[in-house]
């Protein structure tokens, strides 16, 4: 099994070339007035999206992110909100599928479910939230999308699986709901390959967990793989895929671009040069920075770039180029 995981033999599916289109994702607590101030920076720096984060005990407190991306959109005009992305286990999807909706109408059609298997340990065990093992988490993922569009088809839904069970429920009606399903590994990615409009790729954790770690460049081999993975779960529906990637670390700079990756080197335990070409780390001159995201899109569909909300006005220049080309 583990031997055709992680073949490399195959070649990389043809992907559509999108226009590109740029998000934040923000994260931590800041009041009121801060929050509504760095949504307008954001849209007026020519972002498309603004998105926030999941987490309950990630070493800093965190802003709700459904309840903060309702006040986003009573005081901005055109910026698409989105959670990227929420973990399952931390609601059920029939209270998930009204609250989405309720944003969705709202916000005048502007948002975005992005929903994941959740990763992150401390989360759930300071929480008392049980942390199944990641095979139970993404079948439970799989369950918890059925019922969410169930619960928006407008009809009576009933539903029994495994993990969720619902009987004879309407959800509140309203514009479709776009979905964005992200992670990293295999099944994860199927399934957002099966049933959602946007894939997020994720890093993972190839290098740590002893795995994937072949080559000078592990990183960008691993997102060949990913998306082979993508491409044999989504058969005719590649085409229509939007394929996202979130970019963790880096910055424009005319100075040596691994320094601006030191922080990431330490925390992951690799080089600099292990994490070149891959999607989730961006440095160099403005130019430097353009040639790699295209080479991004180029080479996996990549057309849809989030980065932290700290970066927004350093990557400006970048989303200038790049946005809607």
């Amino acid at each position: 099994m583990l031997k055709k995981l992680f073949s490399r033999d195959k070649p990389l599916p043809a992907l559509p070339q999108r226009p590109f289109r740029f998000g934040v994702n923000f994260s931590g607590v800041v009041s009121r007035r801060e929050l509504v101030e760095t949504a307008r920076e954001i849209e007026a720096l020519g972002y498309d999206v603004f998105g926030i984060s999941d987490h309950l005990h990630h070493g800093f407190e965190q802003l709700a992110p459904l309840l903060s991306l309702a006040l986003v959109a009573e005081h901005t005009e055109h910026l698409q909100l989105q959670t990227l992305v929420l973990a399952n286990d931390f609601r059920h999807p029939v209270v998930l599928a009204n609250e989405a909706a309720t944003l969705q109408s709202l916000s005048g059609g502007r948002f975005t479910l992005g929903l994941g298997a959740g990763w992150f340990a401390p989360d759930f065990k300071a929480s008392g939230i049980a942390f199944h093992r990641a095979p139970e988490r993404v079948a439970r993922v799989a369950e918890a999308v059925d019922v969410l569009q169930g619960m928006w088809s407008g009809e009576a839904f009933s539903f029994s699986g495994a993990h969720y069970t619902v009987a004879e429920l309407r959800g509140i009606q309203t514009a479709p709901v776009p979905l964005l399903l992200g992670g990293s590994g295999p099944v994860m990615l199927a399934l957002a390959a099966r049933k959602a409009a946007s894939v997020g790729l994720n890093p993972g954790l190839p290098l740590s967990a002893g795995n994937w770690q072949r080559g000078a460049t592990p990183y960008a081999d691993v997102t060949d793989d990913k998306l082979r993975w993508i491409a044999d779960a989504a058969g005719p529906r590649l085409a229509q895929l939007e394929i996202q990637s979130s970019v963790l670390a880096g910055g424009i700079t005319a100075d040596d671009p691994g320094s601006l990756l030191a922080p990431i080197e330490a925390a992951m335990g690799v080089s600099a040069a292990q994490l070149a070409g891959c999607p989730h780390f961006l440095a160099g001159t403005l130019e430097q920075c353009i040639e790699q995201v295209q080479s991004w899109r180029e080479r996996w569909g990549v057309s849809y770039i989030t980065f932290p909300h700290t970066m927004a006005a350093d990557m400006a220049p970048l989303v200038a180029a790049l946005r809607g080309k």
